[in-house]
């Protein structure tokens, strides 16, 4: 389990295999905003954070079967 307070402004959050997704931008509430930088729309996106599944070395990794927005990153995964 990990704590809310260890996601920080400017950690890499990456999928489940360890890639690429987005850039934290902010914590608010139960949601975690990446920044527009990483997405192909140029807008925020945002991530539950029941969708976290461990931060490890400042990197934060989504569960398996987290809903990733479409065009994050490096489009590695896609939200069905």
């Amino acid at each position: 389990m990990f704590e809310k307070l260890r996601i920080k402004e400017h950690m890499e959050v990456a999928d489940a295999e360890g890639r690429h997704v987005g850039t934290v931008d902010a914590v608010k509430d139960e949601t975690v905003k990446l920044t527009k930088s990483d997405s192909m729309d140029g807008k925020h996106h945002v991530l539950s954070l029941s969708d976290v599944d461990r931060i490890d070395d400042n990197r934060i990794y989504l569960k398996e079967d987290a809903k990733i927005p479409l065009g994050l990153g490096n489009k590695a995964s896609v939200a069905l």
